[in-house]
């Protein structure tokens, strides 16, 4: 039974301009779960995400909100997205006098007492966990006669031009008996686990988890949740622990689970190089993960020391080479600008990175955020107080605090690191020792064909910065099928011979795959346009008209006819 509140669950859009595809436009898997408990419980709820329309998401949300008419507004804010939130909630109040708005996330729970002041349409703020403590504010608002929130646990409550904090709530502890998100919602990010035994001086994570226990989905619960969305379209997923790997047993269970249910899936993780080994990197592989991201922070011993990452050299080194060789990327976080920073710490990061030849890095500059031991040691010393979020800033950056930093001499750390990255990563891509595990060749094939890609239609392709990328997709090509008969290998290589109008010599390789591959559309399509660009169209068309169904196929089949007989093809079932 649907029951009178109807809920909308929005995701603001942050106050600087996104790439498409950033993390900051992707809807937080929080939602999804405080969503999925209200529906679950009979309320009329909707998930909208402004995060993709930075420039008018005021507008369109002021569309939205004239054509849903709901009682509870509920926003996720995080400090790049705060702005965007108090306009929304500024405009659903000018529509709707009076819809409950209410404010959730990590911004609120540090910045509860700003946030109230700053935007007084603010009724509520849930602060850290949500699920039940929404729950039982949507629920006490839809009783006729309302008593008092007072009771709610986790709650910031207004009271005219005061405010009223209700006692803590503690975190869920059996996380299992949430319900799943994917009955109701379909998305690629989600997590196994809440909270981090981290010390990192940068993060807020332990702090907004409520303590340093991590609290885990089981390994069923967590397959059975990706199975759910496998079954909706879903094939890659991105895997937001703040460390996956962190529970071994049970990170090897669900890549069982993920084996045994023969689920064909690609996944990337996030881990620390001090959480990983032989055998949890070989079930992961064997499992789907393609990508392992791992917070190396800096080069400098005495920095890392700093960030809260005492973590050895030796270590990290280890971690890479051993991720690697399994046949999964390992991508690099690094940070500059942080305290003590000098051209001398950014010269160790620029060795420790030759050093562990990352296949993937983001460098990123020091960010101090309320919630983080950094944020808060600044403040003991009387440099700043949450006042400054009254300004027009998404974040702050460590060096507007560090007089001996400064944004030239940062910006310059940054792109040091940058140039270095991208002028070696051809030869970082050559040096790759792979295990030598029989059962992991097919495995090994298609990590090189990935990697291959990116440097000849990926995101390295492009970039000017990168050195012989076509050469270093052709001997990555090469490599995959020296392991198996990969079709990624064979299509990136035949895609190459035909961009040097080498047709026939790519239609030689494309036979050998189609030997190996015979279903495979790509390998079929490719060697289709080959055949048709050595005028051999009647051999052509044999291999489009098996995949006549797919879009953008009938196109060429009409080629083919009108070469042969002067005749248009008419497709029976119009796309």
């Amino acid at each position: 039974m649907v029951k009178q509140k109807k809920i909308l669950l929005v995701n603001p859009s942050c106050l600087d301009e996104r790439l498409f595809g950033e993390d900051a436009g992707i809807v937080p898997i929080g939602l999804y779960y405080i969503g999925s408990q209200l529906i679950e419980n009979g309320y009329d709820t909707k998930i909208v995400n402004l995060a993709d329309n930075n420039k008018n998401s005021v507008s369109e949300f002021q569309k939205i909100i004239k054509n849903e008419m709901p009682d509870i507004i509920g926003f996720s804010v995080i400090n790049p997205n705060r702005w965007n939130a108090m306009a929304c909630a500024r405009a659903a109040r000018q529509i709707l006098p009076h819809v409950v708005i209410v404010f959730g996330g990590p911004a609120p729970t540090f910045l509860f007492e700003h946030l109230m002041a700053a935007c007084p349409d603010i009724d509520f703020i849930v602060t850290g966990e949500g699920e039940i403590t929404f729950l039982e504010l949507v629920s006490e608002l839809d009783k006729k006669t309302i008593e008092s929130f007072e009771h709610i646990k986790g709650l910031v409550i207004k009271k005219g031009d005061a405010f009223f904090k209700t006692a803590p709530r503690s975190p869920v502890t059996e996380l299992d008996s949430l319900i799943h998100p994917s009955k109701y919602f379909v998305y690629q990010h989600l997590s196994m686990s809440r909270g981090c035994p981290g010390k990192c001086t940068f993060c807020g994570s332990p702090k907004f988890w409520g303590n340093s226990m991590v609290r885990y989905h089981s390994p069923e619960w967590f397959a059975d949740e990706i199975q759910s969305l496998v079954k909706k379209g879903i094939t890659h997923f991105f895997i937001s622990d703040d460390t996956f790997t962190m529970d071994k047993p049970g990170v090897i269970e669900f890549c069982n689970h993920i084996i045994r249910r023969n689920l064909d899936i690609t996944w990337n993780a996030i881990s620390r190089v001090d959480a990983i080994d032989e055998d949890i990197l070989f079930a992961m592989r064997k499992a789907g993960c393609i990508q392992l991201s791992f917070g190396v922070e800096s080069g400098s011993e005495k920095i890392r020391k700093t960030l809260g990452k005492p973590i050895k050299q030796e270590k990290i080194t280890a971690a890479f080479s051993l991720t690697v060789s399994h046949g999964i990327l390992a991508r690099a976080y690094f940070i500059y600008g942080s305290p003590g920073e000098t051209d001398q710490t950014i010269q160790e990061s620029i060795n420790l990175l030759n050093t562990i030849k990352p296949l993937g890095a983001i460098f990123y500059l020091l960010m101090i955020f309320p919630g983080t031991h950094l944020y808060q040691s600044v403040k003991d010393k009387g440099l700043l107080t949450d006042n400054v979020w009254h300004q027009k800033i998404e974040d702050l950056p460590w060096f507007e605090v560090d007089e001996t930093l400064d944004f030239k001499k940062v910006k310059a750390f940054g792109d040091k690191l940058r140039s270095e990255f991208y002028n070696n990563l051809d030869t970082f891509a050559q040096k790759l020792n792979l295990v030598d595990i029989k059962e992991l060749y097919p495995f090994h094939a298609d990590f090189l064909s990935r990697l291959a890609m990116t440097f000849s239609l990926g995101e390295y392709a492009g970039n000017p910065r990168i050195k012989n990328q076509e050469k270093i997709a052709r001997i990555l090509y090469d490599r995959a099928l020296s392991y198996a008969p990969d079709p990624k290998a064979f299509l990136g290589l035949a895609m190459l011979l035909q961009k040097e109008r080498a047709f026939n010599k790519a239609i030689t390789l494309l036979e050998k795959g189609l030997n190996h591959l015979p279903g495979n559309k790509d390998l079929n399509i490719c060697m289709g346009v080959c055949l048709m660009n050595t005028g051999q169209f009647k051999t052509a068309l044999l291999f489009f008209e098996k995949f006549s169904e797919f879009p953008g196929i009938s196109q060429y089949i009409n080629i083919c006819h009108q070469n042969i007989s002067g005749q248009k093809y008419e497709q029976k079932h119009p796309l």
